[in-house]
């Protein structure tokens, strides 16, 4: 996520934090490469302005020139003014209508209108315990209605169906008809995008606005567009009343430009984020959180509730009692184990919400080949039987040839699986009574446990 920014940025962190003194020479160095690192992350040139300006006249201020710690509370300005530009805190989603309330997704195509409408959905019936609808008025692509159809089955919501041959505005007076008549709290309305900004697809969107007067308009925008992103903002901004952004694909590789520029462009609220492909890839957007992100401070709330989300609490007991008991730890429960990383969304997802002075030693780790190596093991462990899997000694020559050939690998992938096991269930031995105590002292883990959440870096 805006890896590049985020680069740029930690380095110029660090060396903010190492200034004894303030001066308005070495302000003015910093501005000067943060203002390149904004402009190389394709933030739009007023954004830029704007920030630098609100940066200096705060910088300069005697609060910083006369702190104690003038760097830290240097980098301090720089993350709130990153999450001033972003819209501060979280804008939530407006329900507040006569069911259903009409929601109408808006973009060019390929941003993730449909995926986005489903994800949409999974969240408002997961987070806000709402009956959803969703309906499809992209008559145009290909395919586009039977993809809202297959996600929005995933997402655990009611598709109305539509046809190609239908124009957009009856297909929207059907589903709205057909929402109020059978009780939907919400209806979901994805619309067509095109390649360009054109003139028929302002039109039609304008249209279908009028004809539902929906609660909230979202502009969906693919954070990798760097200043094509910020042009077609505008454009939208001025043919719709947007009430809010969705930012997706900001778990790609982008510059980071589109999330610290559309909110100042458009006026309105980046109000979700799109941060994996899977349908539950949606989270709540929080600016101050997302600045902490970009600045290389992590984003350690995040982090806990996926893992929060991720993991089966009730397996996780269970393994924990049986741990505790005695019991042998087996591949069985090695597997449970890589199954709930993989759940979680995966190493690079959870590396991603880390400070990166915790991440700098990982950063040097092929996070890529990691999660391939974690697949390989889950498909070792697959093709062993649910003895070989109890009882791991019985898995001699012949049957680790078997195993190799039934996972697709050399046998010395199966050996060192093996290996890997054996000193997990020497670490699980430990923990029995109290050697998890001991165990963690020895590891150094002990240093933080007082503390509660470990200190953020200012």
């Amino acid at each position: 996520m805006a890896s590049a920014l985020t680069d740029k940025l930690t380095r110029l962190v660090k060396e903010m934090r190492g200034q004894a003194r303030i001066t308005e020479s070495n302000v003015q160095d910093m501005l000067r490469e943060v203002r390149m690192a904004l402009l190389e992350a394709d933030v739009a040139l007023p954004v830029v302005r704007d920030f630098i300006a609100r940066v200096k006249e705060k910088a300069l201020g005697q609060e910083v020139l006369g702190s104690l710690k003038p760097g830290q509370a240097l980098v301090g300005i720089v993350n709130k003014e990153l999450a001033a530009t972003m819209g501060e805190g979280v804008s939530d989603i407006n329900l507040a209508a006569q069911p259903p309330a009409v929601i109408l997704m808006a973009g060019l195509q390929g941003a993730g209108k449909t995926t986005t409408t489903a994800k949409l959905a999974k969240h408002l019936i997961e987070k806000r315990k709402k009956k959803v609808l969703t309906v499809s008025g992209d008559v145009y692509r290909p395919a586009a209605i039977e993809q809202l159809k297959t996600v929005t089955k995933q997402a655990g919501a009611e598709w109305f169906p539509s046809t190609p041959d239908q124009k957009p505005h009856d297909i929207a007076v059907a589903a709205l008809d057909y929402a109020k008549k059978h009780y939907f709290d919400v209806l979901l309305v994805d619309t067509a995008g095109r390649l360009a900004i054109d003139e028929v697809l302002m039109q039609e969107i304008k249209d279908l606005h009028a004809t539902l007067n929906p609660v909230e308009t979202l502009f969906v925008v693919d954070a990798m567009q760097g200043q094509d992103a910020i042009n077609t903002a505008r454009a939208f901004k001025e043919a719709l009343p947007l009430t809010g952004i969705v930012l997706t694909k900001l778990d790609g590789d982008s510059r980071g430009g589109a999330a610290l520029s559309v909110r100042q462009i458009t006026g309105a609220p980046i109000k979700f984020a799109g941060v994996s492909e899977k349908i539950d890839g949606l989270e709540v957007f929080d600016a101050e959180r997302h600045a902490g992100r970009i600045l290389g401070m992590g984003d350690i709330v995040a982090l806990v509730e996926q893992v929060a989300a991720g993991v089966d609490m009730e397996a996780a007991q269970k393994l924990a009692a049986k741990v505790k008991s005695g019991d042998g730890f087996d591949l069985s429960d090695f597997l449970g184990q890589l199954q709930q990383m993989k759940q979680m969304g995966g190493l690079s997802s959870l590396m991603d919400k880390l400070p990166s002075q915790l991440t700098a030693k990982a950063g040097q780790v092929d996070m890529d080949k990691a999660e391939k190596d974690i697949k390989r093991k889950e498909g070792i462990i697959q093709s062993m039987t649910p003895l070989e899997r109890r009882k791991p000694e019985l898995i001699k020559a012949t049957r680790k040839k078997r195993i190799a050939a039934g996972a697709g690998v050399q046998v010395q992938e199966v050996n060192r699986l093996l290996k890997e096991f054996e000193q997990m269930q020497d670490m699980m031995k430990k923990m029995k009574g109290g050697g998890l105590m001991k165990l963690m002292k020895k590891m150094g883990g002990m240093k933080g446990l007082g503390g509660g959440m470990p200190k953020m870096p200012f």
